[in-house]
């Protein structure tokens, strides 16, 4: 769920981003700590992502993505989730994205945590290379066997890229969650929440490097949580990436 899953995506959500040029490509993240949706999934420790992408000229792609996670129930040490769909950029600069993703959880003993969310999105890339893209994401089980019965959830979120001089750019994050699955109580303290983040980004070389500060605490799952699983508590994150084949 993002409580129990982890997209920045996405933020590098689910490395759909490597996804808009044609071929195969990876993506490889070290994070100081796992957010989604402004939840830790890793109890504010770091972690190290993974993605391999196909992108067709047409629009279609297809990847998986992969990351350590930390939380209970099942005890779940890595999440590797696998999403398609299809994405096209008009010339005006305007684009849509519509697919799907399924998240899955190794855990022992059960219960399955695995579950699906379908999404569609729009956007605008200005010829400043300024940024801002649109999301809604749908699961009419959110969160798999970690709550009873199918359960559905729905989240809106809106992100914005402003290329700045010297390589450097501004990153912000907005996000909706709500749907039965919040209204219902099934993860406490069960309400529906805001979550947002803004940051600074720098490119250097192949790397690309983000710091960002984080907060979920609409939600309060902060201070207190055993062991910090969970906790939505406000927290800056460092995080560097790059993507192979390494062009010239």
């Amino acid at each position: 769920m993002k409580l129990i899953r982890g997209g920045v995506l996405l933020t590098g959500m689910l490395g759909v981003a490597t996804a808009t040029q044609a071929g195969v490509t990876s993506t490889w993240t070290a994070v100081s700590d796992y957010d989604f949706r402004g939840i830790t999934q890793t109890a504010k420790d770091p972690a190290l992502q993974a993605s391999v992408d196909y992108a067709h000229d047409s629009g279609f792609y297809v990847g998986g993505w992969a990351s350590n996670v930390e939380f209970g129930p099942g005890d779940p040490n890595i999440e590797v989730d696998v999403y398609g769909g299809f994405t096209k950029t008009l010339e005006s600069g305007f684009s849509y994205d519509v697919g799907g993703v399924y998240y899955t959880y190794h855990t022992d003993p059960n219960p399955s945590l695995n579950y699906y969310e379908l999404y569609a999105g729009v956007g605008f890339t200005a010829k400043s290379g300024l940024s801002i893209k649109g999301k809604f994401f749908y699961s009419p089980d959110f969160g798999g066997d970690f709550t009873q019965g199918d359960t559905e959830a729905e989240y809106l979120t809106a992100d914005l890229t402003m290329p700045l001089p010297a390589n450097f750019s501004i990153l912000a994050h907005a996000g909706y969650s709500f749907g039965d699955y919040w209204d219902g109580g099934s993860f406490p303290p069960g309400n529906e929440y805001f979550d947002y983040a803004v940051g600074v980004g720098y490119t250097a070389g192949k790397f690309n490097l983000a710091l960002k500060f984080i907060d979920g605490s609409d939600l309060k799952i902060t201070d207190g949580t055993p062991g910090d699983v969970f906790t939505s508590e406000s927290k800056v994150v460092f995080s560097v990436a790059t993507t192979f084949p390494w062009g010239e």
